[in-house]
């Protein structure tokens, strides 16, 4: 954390991973001034026992409790989600309507029909399935960064159907916000179809609202290739809505 008085900025992580995919993201925010605070999920980044155990509302109440903690000591917050977490992001912006600048990265808001499916009748199959294998190496191109990965890799039925939960409070939030906000995306993104944040761009209530394409990436693009160009956009979108912004952004937020 920055002094306080500062503007800050709220990582969330995606499901099953851990801060480490948003480090350097949150030295490159930090560096520019910024209070950065990239919490861990409850159940995320300890056993996989703990991960079956925690679910969607403890995810959110989670990312509630980080923020308001943040916001009794920084001038303003502004939140960056990537992934699940984008997802966490929308509904929490939606919520507390005090969010300057809100940054969605590979927001994971559109779970494609066959999942969708699968998650919604987890009760008839996940006991038998157990955990099943959710790695993708397409995820992360970069084989250096992919090696680095904590992610659990592995998901069970209740637990999809738990992300399905917040997939759908990020989908009915969507027209609440009111934030400026950036969606950035890879076009190759294994997990995250070009459609989807289409879609989510056009039901975003923001009245300023921008999508980035980047190439080259897959779905985790805040330490694959083109990493610094994601950080590079983060940081400029917040500085532009929050340094001489802050007020307006929040006065636009409150009507």
């Amino acid at each position: 954390m920055q002094e306080e008085g500062s503007h800050g900025a709220l990582l969330l992580h995606g499901f099953g991973d851990t801060p480490q995919t948003l480090a350097g993201l949150a030295a490159r925010l930090s560096s520019a001034g910024y209070g950065v605070y990239a919490p861990l999920l409850p159940g995320h980044g300890r056993t996989t026992a703990a991960f079956r155990e925690s679910g969607a509302d403890e995810w959110a109440h989670a990312a509630k409790t980080a923020f308001m903690r943040m916001r009794s000591r920084h001038r303003s917050v502004s939140v960056v989600g990537l992934s699940m977490g984008g997802a966490l992001a929308v509904a929490l912006t939606a919520d507390v309507r005090e969010v300057p600048a809100l940054a969605l990265l590979s927001p994971y808001i559109h779970m494609p029909r066959a999942l969708r499916a699968a998650a919604s009748t987890h009760w008839l199959w996940g006991r038998f399935a157990g955990e099943m294998n959710a790695q993708n190496p397409r995820s992360i191109r970069d084989p250096i960064e992919r090696e680095k990965s904590l992610s659990y890799g592995s998901v069970t039925g209740s637990g999809l159907y738990q992300l399905l939960k917040v997939v759908r409070r990020a989908r009915k939030s969507l027209g609440g916000v009111r934030a400026p906000t950036l969606l950035i995306q890879s076009r190759e993104d294994p997990r995250c179809a070009p459609e989807g944040a289409e879609e989510a761009m056009r039901l975003l209530g923001s009245r300023e609202k921008k999508i980035v394409w980047i190439e080259g990436a897959g779905h985790v693009i805040t330490v694959d290739y083109g990493r610094e160009r994601v950080h590079t956009e983060v940081t400029n979108w917040l500085d532009a809505h929050t340094r001489g912004g802050a007020a307006a952004a929040a006065e636009s937020a409150a009507t």
